[in-house]
């Protein structure tokens, strides 16, 4: 059983500066894509940054130029790190990794339990 889970959110100043992680544990066959999302209270669970197997990258808008997501393969974790902090990134953020956990299973998609970062004005 594929399960991811997050660390590195907490409390910052805006303008500073956070590293998430998402680690994998359990087996699995091949990722298809990989993504960091989030969701602020009362608000729908937004896209923030993809990453591919191919190891393309996108990102949101609002965090272009700020934010980076990367992977360790060796470590199978996923990094988001995330600079120049606004109030507005405040969110519960989410690991999400669409994979297949073996050869003959379908791909699905696999979240972490999330976590929260803060950023005060």
């Amino acid at each position: 059983q594929v399960q991811l889970v997050e660390s590195g959110g907490g409390l910052v100043q805006a303008g500073g500066s956070l590293r998430l992680s998402c680690a994998a544990s359990g087996s699995i066959f091949r990722i298809n894509a990989m993504g960091w999302y989030r969701q602020a209270p009362g608000q729908q669970r937004e896209l923030v940054a993809g990453l591919t197997s191919g190891g393309s990258t996108s990102y949101a808008d609002s965090v272009k130029g700020r934010f980076t997501i990367s992977r360790d393969n060796v470590k199978n974790t996923m990094y988001l790190e995330m600079n120049s902090l606004k109030p507005e990134d405040t969110a519960v953020y989410y690991c999400n990794w669409n994979a297949y956990a073996d050869r003959y299973s379908r791909s699905r998609d696999y979240w972490g339990q999330g976590t929260q970062v803060t950023v005060s004005s």
